[in-house]
């Protein structure tokens, strides 16, 4: 490929032996506009997640499990695909020598220190991006300005969370916290913005110290008058000042985000100042939605379900009479979505796959890989809304009049793990990681699993992927009340299909001061892929009950027809 011999003719000049190009922006977000994503430049993945490192005689991509045969795919010619963590970097690097290059705005220390650990290998940063240098391409600045949500939306002002802040500065003894994650940021003034396409990110920083003076930087174009009238004690800067405004503070002790402060602005932090053990609490604080919150994302997700289920019938009942593909069925679950008007956007790029594209977990279709959707196949589509009260997630697997027993017994088997996370028994020191086996028990029967997390956590009209909690391996996050997260185990049967049953739950706190999970999403699940001879008494109450609550939810936006069909989509069984 001409890019990479481009790319490895400045090794020499730069006096390295390999650069590191990573999926991500300064800003550090999962969603980056196609003129920042250098890594699909240098790659041809488009993945949301991964990183190269190109050496003078090798190439490498890194990406996790829910890529794997994605990048295979779009990267496999020119690059050794790796999956992580079977196999990290550090791997590759072991016992060799090297310089390697890399962006220092682009990478933190953790990131390096997590993937790249080599006794004999270094890291040299270099100031100008190298891709950057062969890649010639229009820059435009997005000019779309921030905005606060309205008063339905919010429970807590932006002072009293300030407040909050400041006394988590206190407690920690720290004089200063610089806020790098820009969704952070939106969490603690309620704002909102237009800087990337499926999330409402206002990409920004903010400085704040123990006496609530707050420094926000940014674009300044994207603040309007009415904004810094309404925000009037803080000062509103150009983004190009950060370095020279924390280069002027002397002997004092920060907190910063070690997942989004890069290595960048964590060096010129020290040269004055301390650094203290410490994570950035907005995370914990904005995981937690209140009352107020849960009861309007519950809404989101009736106003969600209704327009995927209208989808889901129209599908099951034009695909065989109708040319219908992976690309003009997602187009149509849009256009179903858009006749609610509080519909925004996307929270991510619709998966829309059928037969063998199904088993690609985070698939795109392509005019390429656009397959028809043929009777026999099972189709799976994950797809989200963006709302001004709530962020939304689903995945339903539709059968397409397909009666192959086992993709029957075996979408029955992700069913039971999905209810087993539903009906798990919450304690106060209850984590992902105890529920992740949990959904994974009754594939394991038959030796099959899947190689992506149970669940993730979900931000308010913010992330579709937001922390700390999952429901994962790893994730020793306690579940508190008002964590929402999404419940969906799978099975991908290279060139052959795809399931996935996903809902959105979050916890709940009983009377009797038990926690449960309580569904929030409201779609129903397709009956004609489940072996009922599998579901115990158990299992199917949970089944009823939940369609029972669908019906009950979704019914008024039916029409007499839908309606018929929702009864019959939720009956008992």
């Amino acid at each position: 490929m001409e890019k990479i011999k481009k790319l490895k003719k400045i090794f020499e000049k730069e006096e390295i032996d390999g650069y590191l190009v990573p999926k991500n922006d300064e800003f550090f977000g999962e969603y980056i506009d196609k003129r920042n994503d250098r890594l699909n430049y240098i790659s041809n993945f488009s993945g949301s997640f991964g990183f190269a490192l190109i050496l003078k005689n090798k190439n490498y991509l890194f990406v996790d499990g829910r890529y794997t045969l994605q990048a295979n795919k779009q990267s496999g010619k020119f690059f050794k695909i790796v999956t992580f963590p079977k196999k990290m970097p550090s791997y590759y690097l072991k016992n060799k020598k090297l310089l390697i290059g890399f962006d220092p705005k682009l990478f933190t220390k953790n990131t390096i220190k997590k993937f790249f650990k080599c006794d004999n290998c270094t890291f040299k940063p270099l100031f100008n991006n190298l891709i950057d240098k062969i890649w010639k391409r229009k820059l435009t600045k997005n000019k779309k300005i921030f905005y606060c949500l309205p008063k339905h939306s919010i429970d807590n002002d932006y002072k009293f969370k300030i407040t909050k802040i400041v006394n988590s500065l206190k407690q920690k003894k720290a004089d200063f916290q610089f806020i790098t994650a820009s969704e952070n940021n939106a969490w603690l003034l309620n704002i909102r913005g237009k800087d990337e396409k499926y999330s409402p990110i206002p990409y920004c920083y903010i400085l704040i110290d123990k006496y609530k003076n707050l420094n926000f930087f940014c674009d300044l174009k994207k603040i309007s008058h009415s904004l810094k009238k309404y925000f009037k004690k803080i000062k509103f800067l150009d983004i190009d000042l950060v370095d020279q405004t924390l280069l002027q503070i002397r002997g004092k002790k920060f907190i910063i985000d070690k997942k989004t402060c890069s290595i960048h602005f964590e060096n010129i932090i020290l040269q004055n100042n301390k650094i203290l053990n410490e994570e950035d609490y907005i995370y914990n604080f904005k995981a937690i939605k209140s009352r107020k919150e849960i009861a309007n994302i519950q809404k989101a997700h009736i106003i969600d379900g209704a327009a995927l289920t209208k989808y889901l019938f129209w599908l099951k009942n034009n695909f065989y009479r109708k040319k219908i593909t992976e690309i003009s069925a997602s187009q149509k679950l849009y256009t179903f979505r858009k006749k609610n008007k509080k519909f925004k956007f996307l929270s991510f790029p619709t998966i829309s796959g059928t037969g063998p594209n199904g088993a690609i977990i985070h698939y795109k279709a392509t005019r390429e890989t656009n397959r028809i959707l043929k009777k026999g196949d099972i189709y799976l589509v994950d797809s989200g809304g963006q709302y001004e009260f709530g962020t939304t997630d689903v995945t339903r697997t539709i059968s397409l009049k397909n009666r192959n027993k086992r993709i029957i017994n075996i979408f029955t088997r992700v069913l039971k793990g999905h209810i087993a996370v539903s009906n798990f028994r919450l304690k106060s020191t209850t984590s992902g990681s105890i529920i992740d086996n949990k959904a994974r028990k009754f594939l394991r029967q038959i030796g099959l699993n899947y190689l992506h997390g149970t669940g993730h956590g979900v931000g308010y009209f913010l992330n579709v992927h937001e922390g700390p909690q999952a429901i994962s391996y790893n994730n020793k996050v306690k579940l508190k009340e008002g964590m929402v997260i999404s419940n969906e185990p799978g099975y991908y049967e290279k060139n052959n299909f795809g399931i996935r049953i996903e809902n959105l739950i979050y916890v709940r706190k009983k009377s009797n001061n038990k926690f449960i999970f309580e569904d929030l999403t409201m779609v129903p699940i397709d009956k004609n892929l489940i072996n009922k001879v599998m579901l115990n008494k158990k299992e199917k109450d949970w089944l009823n009950n939940y369609h029972n609550k669908v019906y009950k939810n979704l019914k008024n936006f039916m029409n007499k027809i839908e309606i018929d069909e929702l009864k019959t989509a939720c009956s008992a069984i």
